[in-house]
């Protein structure tokens, strides 16, 4: 894993996308040297021509989830996505070279070279998208610990990252029942700093809950990271590999001692002028959609228009947010608060397509202009829900440590929460963003948001 602004980016996402940024400056170059020269041809204009056009095409691409190392994607939708970033490579290639005003250019050989690059690369990422990889790139992890902790890190493990292959579970002493297949069992008879030699895993991670009266080999724990291996705990491990932080593996000692949770002033000042800038252009683009939506909104049923509803924000403060009205104005007649579900009968006409392209949350840019959201953070719950999942939940209230966002971190990683155990899941990422946000991260959310909005990703 690559740290980047305190976050955490896949070294194969890194070297994909270092990939994709140099193949079409390669061939574009390697055309004005050895075929170009002779029709006329500048190598500085063209280098510019090709880094412009790869640099678009990568936003394209992220978009539309070709950096994704986890996916439930076919071949066939791979390969929609590949037609469909080729069609729009085109147009795009065209008016990058128009904007190169230069007559030293070979025209049809730049295009035809940039084009050439850029099916090379989507064959290429088609291919490593559905393609598990070679032996060699995988990571080799050893797990400490056998117990049901142990277990369900495994199975997280080959759910999640595709990339690890698991050596084995070495049991702790403490270890008097083990509930892992025993053909993955390591045994005890040899120290752990030679299983780990012998197996040449790059990483151990520690999964046992009980750490006290001698249940770590810490002196073997040591040597394995002095021999090049690294050591995790589960918190640790989870927030690089996964974007989130467990649950099951979180210590109020880690989040107080642990690194992050900062929320200084100059981080603040930050993010507001961020917010109000950003919120204003959004708010001037989206001003003829909005306009739209309300018509379509009246026009349907000619109940109102747009719905205020009580929120808990920052450090537990309430608000009224405000949206589009997607549901019947009935939709809680009896006035019991309910979670929004998949396909809900409550959902208008308009509402489920407002819902699926997320228009239904552009009138909340009001809420961030005045202060009371931020374009980027958890998302806000109603208080009913907040008092029942403070109860159930623990550190569910770190997350109004901020303010609640238009779009997040958890809303771009998982689907709409209808239920405690999504609110759960939901929490992990929560607190990842509240540990770790920075600009940085505010602008990968906004650039996952517009993806998620382009493919109806956890649209309800």
């Amino acid at each position: 894993m690559i740290k980047v602004f305190s976050h955490w980016f896949h070294w194969k996402t890194v070297l994909q996308i270092a990939f994709d940024l140099l193949v079409p400056v390669v061939c574009v170059a390697m055309a004005v040297l050895w075929i170009g020269q002779e029709h006329g041809g500048s190598l500085d204009t063209a280098v510019l021509f090709a880094m412009i056009f790869a640099m678009m095409m990568i936003t394209l691409n992220a978009l539309l989830g070709f950096y994704r190392r986890v996916h439930s994607r076919t071949v066939a939708q791979s390969q929609a996505r590949a037609i469909l970033s080729l069609c729009l490579a085109v147009p795009l290639a065209y008016l990058v070279f128009k904007g190169l005003a230069s007559r030293d250019v070979n025209r049809e050989l730049m295009l035809l070279s940039g084009l050439t690059a850029l099916f090379g690369t989507l064959a290429y990422r088609l291919y490593a998208a559905h393609n598990t990889g070679a032996a060699v790139l995988t990571h080799r992890v050893l797990i400490f610990g056998a117990g049901a902790e142990a277990d369900t890190v495994g199975a997280v493990l080959k759910k999640s990252d595709p990339d690890i292959q698991i050596m084995g579970f070495y049991p702790s002493p403490t270890d008097t029942e083990t509930v892992v297949p025993g053909a993955s069992l390591l045994s005890r008879e040899r120290l752990l700093f030679d299983t780990a030699s012998a197996l040449k895993v790059n990483e151990i991670i520690v999964a046992v809950k009980e750490r006290r009266g001698g249940v770590l080999p810490l002196r073997e724990l040591l040597d394995c990271k002095l021999s090049g291996v690294r050591v995790l705990d589960l918190a640790s491990y989870f927030e690089r590999a996964l974007g989130q932080i467990r649950l099951d593996s979180l210590r109020a000692g880690w989040l107080i001692f642990g690194d992050g949770f900062r929320q200084g002033r100059v981080r603040t000042v930050v993010k507001r002028v961020f917010d109000l800038v950003a919120s204003s252009i959004l708010l001037i683009l989206a001003l003829p959609v909005m306009l739209l939506t309300a018509i379509l909104i009246a026009f349907e049923d000619g109940g109102k228009i747009l719905y205020k509803q009580e929120r808990v924000g920052l450090n537990g403060r309430l608000f009224n947010v405000i949206k589009f009205r997607s549901m019947r104005h009935d939709a809680e007649r009896d006035g019991t608060p309910r979670w929004a579900t998949q396909n809900d009968a409550r959902v208008t006409r308009v509402g489920r397509v407002i819902r699926k392209l997320r228009i239904d949350e552009l009138p909340q840019l009001y809420s961030v202009l005045v202060g009371e959201m931020s374009l980027v953070g958890p998302r806000p719950e109603r208080p009913y829900f907040v008092d029942q999942l403070t109860r159930e939940i623990p550190f569910y209230a770190v997350r109004h440590s901020v303010k609640p966002g238009v779009t997040g971190w958890a809303q771009v990683n998982y689907h709409y929460g209808a239920s405690i155990d999504d609110s759960l899941q939901k929490l992990q990422y929560d607190l990842y963003y509240v540990k770790n946000h920075t600009l940085f991260l505010d602008m990968v959310v906004l650039f996952e948001t517009v993806g998620v909005v382009l493919t109806g990703k956890g649209a309800n």
